[in-house]
């Protein structure tokens, strides 16, 4: 019969020879051995990088934008502002400046700033926005819908002149709104820093 202390040899061989194959497998496979204190350590430090970088990132941006918010001095997005002129009753002069607007549009689009533009009619040039004889309608009802960013002002002044000249209710487009005077619109919008242009 075996000694209790035979057995408890055994036995505590055994665990130390299953230990010693198990941590030599793992070194075979390209792995290391089993150090509490040196893998624990290693494993900590790497969890804290993992988590301390995008915690920071996140505050630093947050941060920021706070800054922006209370900083009444930080730049603002641009927005830039076009006025688009028409005073002559010719399709091609229209047909023109719709192609200027679409273009000015695209170009601040995809550039990802605003921009506004400000198509103004006066003179023969209010044909462009009259519901009876815009032969460019058609096209401003569809830029209405695409291009937001783009409006039309019909001169109210030459409006009133065309009525009494041909004796009867000139409609203006519903894209379009009426003001006093287009060449006072022009005026404003260029004291205030628009640009201007006649195509």
């Amino acid at each position: 019969m075996y000694s209790f202390e035979s057995v408890a040899r055994l036995i505590a061989m055994g665990a130390i020879a299953v230990l010693a194959s198990n941590s030599f497998a793992v070194a075979q496979q390209g792995g290391k051995y089993w150090v509490p204190n040196e893998q624990s350590a290693t494993h900590k430090t790497s969890e804290v990088r993992k988590f301390k970088k995008p915690r920071a990132t996140a505050e630093m941006r947050k941060r920021a934008a706070f800054a922006r918010m209370q900083n009444p001095a930080a730049p603002k997005e641009k927005e830039h502002h076009l006025i688009l002129q028409v005073n002559s009753n010719d399709p091609a002069a229209m047909n023109l400046t719709l192609n200027n607007a679409t273009n000015v549009s695209e170009y601040y689009k995809g550039l990802g700033e605003k921009v506004r533009i400000e198509v103004v009619t006066f003179g023969p040039g209010l044909h462009m926005l009259r519901e009876d004889t815009s032969p460019v309608k058609a096209r401003i009802e569809e830029m209405a819908l695409r291009s937001p960013e783009v409006s039309f002002k019909a001169c109210g002044n030459t409006q009133d002149k065309m009525q009494k000249a041909e004796n009867k209710s000139i409609p203006i487009i519903k894209q379009a709104e009426v003001v006093k005077s287009g060449v006072v619109r022009v005026m404003e919008l260029q004291e205030k820093g628009w640009a201007y242009v006649k195509p």
